[in-house]
């Protein structure tokens, strides 16, 4: 493991500084930072996760996606944490939290959008960082792609409806833009490119070893510029509104290591290795924020209390699935019985 990775909390936690500094010293420049976005998608931010992303693509070995068959038991415990406990569990949390716990905390309208957020992002599993989560765990990459691929094809038919049964909105107007820009930008393109390198290579084992060995750090480059740009352009918000912010982020924070602990439990029963439990684990744990801010928006508005969830959502992502990560690298070091 590189320095880069070795102390990679380390350099996150500088990453998040230097963007709330830099956030409130040149809010004007993040501002225009902000606005290079198509289909609210981030221009820079779209960047930088292909930089995260592509290393990683290149280790996709196409002729071994065909034995994920082999193994379905990875697949479907994916699917079925993510489509039928995750968006249910992120709204009783959302309700029990902002309808009784801290009902006396804020008023009755801002908890009813702070609820609407979180039951997006619940319903929104990872598409492109779960990539760099996976890598970071010695995940199968072979399998992590098949699992974000099935996952994409399923929220292209399940979002919506899921989305307008928790919401009790009957017409939920999904951004098709941004989802179908976002499967091809962070999944589809990367692959390509990853795919074309791989056969550029001639499949010399050594020289794309070192290929590799040189474009990793690039991988954490782009982690550390997307944390970040994701941080300046929140500065003021994260100052302003401290308190309805961790009020937002208890619920999220629960509901990140519950259905991390469920993944986990399952996949231990049904005897999977680790390189298959990681991603299961990581992609039922993580969300799709593109997404869900860009609906969040469409539906309640730029300034909503709905759209403030899903960018507390954003926040407080890298630092908890970090946490996890070391999590899963420790328990493969020693197995839990």
């Amino acid at each position: 493991m590189g320095l880069f990775e070795r102390y990679l909390s380390l350099w996150v936690a500088i990453a998040i500084t230097i963007g709330v500094l830099f956030g409130l010293w040149q809010p004007n420049i993040f501002e225009t930072l902000a606005s290079f976005e198509f289909a609210h998608i981030n221009i820079l931010v779209a960047v930088c996760i292909w930089l995260m992303i592509y290393p990683m693509m290149v280790q996709i070995d196409f002729s071994s996606i065909k034995d994920v068959g082999k193994n379905p038991k990875g697949l479907i415990l994916t699917v079925i944490i993510n489509w039928c406990i995750k968006p249910f569990t992120m709204a009783a949390l959302g309700w029990f939290f902002f309808n009784l716990l801290f009902a006396d905390l804020v008023d009755p309208d801002s908890a009813q959008e702070y609820i609407a957020g979180m039951i997006l992002l619940g319903v929104a599993p990872c598409t492109a960082m779960v990539f760099v989560w996976s890598q970071l765990t010695k995940g199968d990459p072979n399998y992590t792609l098949v699992q974000v691929s099935v996952n994409d094809v399923i929220m292209i038919f399940a979002f919506a409806p899921i989305s307008a049964f928790l919401l009790g909105v009957s017409d939920i107007q999904v951004p098709w833009a941004t989802l179908m820009i976002s499967v091809v930008l962070y999944v589809l393109l990367p692959l390509i490119a990853g795919g074309l390198t791989r056969k550029a290579f001639d499949k010399r084992a050594k020289s794309i070893d070192v290929f590799l060995t040189r474009v990793k750090p690039w991988s954490v480059i782009g982690l550390l510029a997307t944390v970040i740009l994701l941080f300046g352009f929140q500065a003021n918000t994260i100052i302003a509104e401290p308190l309805t912010i961790v009020l937002i982020a208890i619920p999220l924070i629960l509901q990140t290591y519950g259905i991390f602990i469920i993944t986990y439990f399952i996949a231990k029963r049904i005897k999977l290795p680790h390189n298959i439990t990681a991603p299961a684990c990581l992609i039922g744990t993580s969300n799709f924020f593109e997404l869900a801010v860009a609906v969040a928006i469409s539906l309640f508005g730029l300034h909503s209390g709905a759209a403030l969830a899903t960018v507390v959502g954003v926040l407080v992502e890298v630092p908890i699935m970090l946490s996890l990560v070391a999590i899963l690298n420790r328990a493969k070091r020693n197995p839990i019985s």
